[in-house]
């Protein structure tokens, strides 16, 4: 005696198949959040890269064509640029940016959490340098997607 299966599928069947499509969205969903966290995360990283290299390249450019540098404090270094004229590179670390004299160096969107300037006199066979480390991090940004970075480096300057 052979039985015939007449009708549709069982309730159990019915079940099993919506459990597999739900475990399939569960995972296809936090595939793509991961995948916008890391993306966010990315531009954040790329946003402050963005803005302390440009205040270095400013700050390079004055530095290595100035008269005199002298860093009166850690978070100042003040200058007599090609003309003859006082001007200075600021870390107001209150505010969170880099500013020189007549204008804010880094965006509004980075907040500058640590600098450091320190002038070298050099010595024979060694021009005079600066050496600059400036931490910031995207001030939009929260949680995991946040991105603290730390930026270095080292101004010879020219010597008259």
């Amino acid at each position: 005696m052979v039985r015939k299966l007449i009708g549709g599928i069982s309730i159990i069947e019915l079940l099993v198949v919506v459990l597999v499509f739900a475990v399939i969205s569960v995972l296809a969903t936090q595939t793509i959040a991961l995948s916008l966290r890391g993306s966010r995360k990315s531009e954040s990283s790329i946003a402050v890269r963005e803005n302390l290299n440009y205040a270095l390249s400013v700050m390079e450019r004055q530095l290595h064509n100035a008269e005199s540098v002298s860093c009166p404090s850690a978070t100042t270094i003040a200058y007599n640029d090609a003309l003859s004229q006082a001007a200075d590179f600021t870390c107001d670390l209150g505010m969170g940016f880099v500013a020189s004299s007549s204008a804010q160096l880094t965006g509004s969107n980075v907040q500058v959490m640590a600098c450091s300037f320190i002038c070298d006199p050099g010595s024979p066979g060694v021009p005079p340098s600066v050496m600059i480390s400036i931490t910031a991090q995207d001030a939009n940004a929260v949680g995991v997607e946040q991105t603290q970075l730390t930026t270095d480096t080292r101004i010879l300057l020219r010597t008259y």
